[in-house]
């Protein structure tokens, strides 16, 4: 969670209602990624409950960070990964774990539908999950699809053991594989606040999923500068026989200036491409961890 603007004992009230007439063992993680309002001090206080756990970031480390926190210390056969803005309802808890136990599944999705999503984010979002699918090979994004699910112990062994600094969880539960079963939902306003994803985020979010599991930008790079080169190749052939057939001069400064900005246009752009890359590949080496703790509470988390 990060800057909860409603109650942040809210799910865990949802949590408990949802769970109270199971059989079941069960805990709750709550982890606070560097917020500045008092959501640390109430995960404190909420820790006093001996089936709540709290972490408490340092500073802000993103949303990826925050998910793996809760995968390092959640140590029960199954782990519920859920937002705090209660998008997630705690109400579907109950149905994704009877799933898991009915089918033996690794992961249970939910997945939900788009009903009361404001127009540019609906087309954006569409557009983005048309767009990763027809560029990755090894995994499979379904609209809709997002954090909230079910993992069975083995799946979230799996991915605790992926060491990657740039993660985009989306794509690595799909590349984990394993059975996996789905469960769509009916999408849930958010309570209080406004989602502090802003469109600059969202982009930077979508274009770490592509860049993280392909290499195809790279290609279509070599290939544009190929095509390129032969279109050069073309109009150059047809200023030669252009001037030995009528003896018309090439084209003056104005073809000129304006082929050096577009090649070097061109040039800035493959570098861009190769630069997210080799930045990456920075992150990765320099091996810093992906969170660090100011407090926790309990954190020893068994279903």
């Amino acid at each position: 969670m990060f800057q909860r603007r409603s109650e942040p004992t809210s799910p865990l009230l949802r949590s408990e209602k949802a769970l109270a007439d199971s059989n079941l063992n069960w805990s709750l993680l709550l982890v606070d990624d560097g917020s500045a309002d008092n959501t640390a001090k109430v995960i404190k206080e909420l820790s006093a409950f001996p089936e709540v756990a709290g972490v408490i970031f340092s500073r802000n480390f993103g949303k990826e960070a925050a998910m793996l926190a809760g995968l390092h210390r959640a140590n029960g056969d199954y782990v519920i990964i859920m937002d705090a803005d209660l998008q997630h309802p705690p109400a579907l808890i109950p149905a994704l774990i009877s799933r898991a136990l009915e089918t033996g599944a690794d992961q249970i999705i939910a997945c939900r539908d788009r009903v009361g999503e404001k127009g540019v984010r609906k087309f954006l979002s569409k557009t983005y999950y048309r767009m990763v699918n027809s560029l990755l090979d090894e995994v499979r994004l379904r609209d809709g699809e997002g954090d909230f699910r079910l993992l069975s112990r083995r799946a979230r062994n799996v991915l605790v053991n992926l060491d990657e600094r740039s993660r985009f969880s989306k794509g690595l539960f799909s590349w984990i594989g394993f059975p996996t079963e789905v469960i769509e939902y009916q999408n849930v306003i958010r309570e209080a606040g406004e989602s502090s994803w802003s469109i600059k985020s969202l982009f930077e979010y979508g274009l770490n999923g592509v860049l993280s599991f392909n290499t195809k930008p790279l290609r279509v790079v070599a290939y544009f500068g190929g095509a390129i080169f032969g279109l050069s190749l073309i109009y150059l052939f047809a200023l030669i026989i252009g001037w030995l057939i009528n003896g018309v001069t090439a084209p003056g400064y104005i073809t000129i200036i304006a082929s050096i900005i577009g090649f070097a246009g061109i040039q800035l752009l493959v570098l861009g491409v190769i630069g997210e890359y080799v930045g990456r590949i920075y992150q990765e080496v320099k091996h810093r961890p992906h969170y660090l703790v100011w407090e926790e509470y309990s954190v020893s988390v068994q279903d």
